[in-house]
This record gives structure tokens, C-alpha cells and sequence, in this order.
């Protein structure tokens, strides 16, 4: 059986669910702060990703993670340029994770092919004019509030259809803003104003974002809810973020299955496997 998906303008097709790599070129970062933060390693692994199996590399150059302080424009433009144009250069297909309008525009210049904004267009209200003018490929994830306020915003009746339906307004407002249909990938946004039981219902109805025509990128790698559930029986302590590979494949397949578009990973081997058994199983079908 074939993998059918809403168009999505400038990437390839894949015929299953794709894999995003991460490369945060962050000091701070939950669970790989630090590591890239050199653009020549940054590059590097960039490309290691592409050879585990990724189809597109993510470069962020901001942390996102509950509580994390917001970088100044300028320093984000050092950390992130200079990966997206050493990998872009490489043949990679890159999407820039950024907030910020003037790093999507300078980025995209310097050879980003998605623009990866976690608030959808909200934090910055030039932004949705930048996707609308380069028409790349735009990421629009539910999304409450910056990183220091956004655990406080985790209120809801009832999860699922609140937050789908907020996705639906912001894809509404920027197509109406001038962003093409066809550009827009929308998220869940797991772990950003949601407690770990409300992540745990949203991935239970991926099916609900069908009605959207749109593609959906899950991004559950590494994130505090599978922290929780892995947790120490004994101590209670949370299994920390690079253990939890394992269960972020998990995640991929499953999501994979209910019709994702991509998954956006740190461990890429493991998701790119498992992207792959679920494709072949549905083949077989």
C-alpha cells in the first residue's frame, strides 16, 4: 500500500514517514547542550545524522526547553548560520528551528530549505511574512508561551481537540497572511504547555490532525514524559534524556503508523529503523 500525504512544497517525498536529525547548536539544550556547539563538529554530525538514515537535519541554535532564557538575535545568527551553510553546501536538507524572523530569512538565504518555528508564527510577527515571501515549507506548533512561562499554560478541558483546534486557527491565519496552503506542516507540540498526561492523550489521537490536509511532524524524542514513564521504580528519579532512545523509536513507529509525515529525533539509527519496518509492513499489506 502506497503512503499518500498532502503535498508539501520544495522536499522530497519519501513514500513513508521521513526522519528528522536535531543538531542543537545550544549550550543549553536538555539533553545534548554543549555538544555542537563548534560549527565544524556541529557540520560533522550534521552529516552523521544523514548517514544513520535522516532525511533532513534540524539546526537550532536557541533552547526551547521549560524554563530556558531566550539568546540574543545576534548570537543566534553565529551559532546557527554557519551549520546551515556547511551542510546545505553538503547536499543536506536543512530546516532551521527559530522563533525569529530575521534567523529564518538569513538562514533560508544561506541555503535552509524548511523554516522549523516552535510558536507557529506567534513569537514574532514578522515571521509569517518571511514564510510567506522565500514559500518554504513552514512548521506551525501549537504553542502557548515562551520556554520560562509555558508549563503555567498547560490548562485545558479537553487536550486533544483544544489543541487542534488552535492549530487550525494559527493555519488559518497564516495562510490568510499570505503563507500557501501547500507550505504549512503542522505539530503537536509535545512537552511545550502540556503535562505528561496530556502529551500521552495527544499522541494516543494522532488521527485527529487528519482533518487538518496537512502533514504532521511528531517530536516526542527525549521529552520529560518519557523521562516520567521510565522513571526508577524505586527512587522515583526520572531516566535521564539519552537513555530514552529507546522509547523515542517507540514513539516514531507508532507515530509512523497513525500517518505522520515525519518524526524529529536526536538518536536518528534507532527512528530510521523503525520508520522503515512500519513502511514495510504496510507494503506488505
Amino acid at each position: 500500500m502506497e503512503r499518500t500525504e498532502p503535498s508539501l512544497a520544495g522536499l522530497p517525498e519519501w513514500g513513508r514517514c521521513g526522519v528528522m536529525g536535531i543538531v542543537n547548536v545550544t549550550p543549553d539544550s536538555f539533553s545534548d547542550g554543549g555538544l555542537w556547539l563548534d560549527p565544524d563538529r556541529a557540520v560533522t554530525h550534521g552529516l552523521e545524522l544523514v548517514a544513520q538514515g535522516a532525511d533532513l537535519v534540524d539546526v537550532g541554535g536557541e533552547s526551547t526547553r521549560p524554563g530556558a532564557k531566550r539568546v540574543t538575535e545576534e548570537e543566534e545568527l553565529r551559532r546557527v548560520l554557519p551549520v546551515v551553510r556547511g551542510l546545505a553546501g553538503q547536499g543536506v536538507v536543512v530546516s532551521v528551528d527559530t522563533m525569529r524572523a530575521a534567523v529564518a530569512e538569513q538562514a533560508v538565504d544561506a541555503g535552509a530549505a524548511m523554516v522549523n518555528d516552535v510558536s507557529g508564527g506567534l513569537a514574532d510577527p514578522n515571521m509569517v511574512k518571511v514564510a510567506a515571501e522565500t514559500g518554504v515549507p513552514f512548521v506551525v506548533m501549537h504553542w502557548r508561551g515562551q520556554s520560562a512561562s509555558m508549563d503555567r499554560l498547560a490548562q485545558y478541558q479537553d487536550v486533544v481537540t483544544e489543541v487542534v483546534a488552535e492549530v487550525e486557527r494559527q493555519l488559518e491565519a497564516v495562510v490568510a497572511a499570505g503563507v500557501r496552503p501547500e507550505q504549512v506542516v503542522v505539530d503537536p507540540g509535545l512537552g511545550f504547555a502540556k503535562t505528561r498526561e496530556d502529551d500521552w492523550k495527544l499522541l494516543a489521537r494522532l488521527d485527529a490532525w487528519h482533518r487538518l490536509g496537512r502533514p504532521l511532524l511528531v517530536a516526542a524524542s527525549r521529552k520529560r514524559f518519557l523521562g516520567t514513564l521510565l522513571a526508577d521504580p524505586l527512587t522515583g528519579e526520572l531516566r535521564p534524556p539519552k537513555e530514552r532512545d529507546a522509547a523515542s523509536a517507540a514513539v516514531s513507529a507508532l507515530a509512523a503508523a497513525a500517518g505522520a509525515w515525519s518524526v524529529r529525533v536526536h538518536e536518528v539509527r534507532p527512528s530510521a529503523d523503525a520508520v522503515r519496518v512500519e513502511a514495510a509492513l504496510r507494503a506488505a499489506r
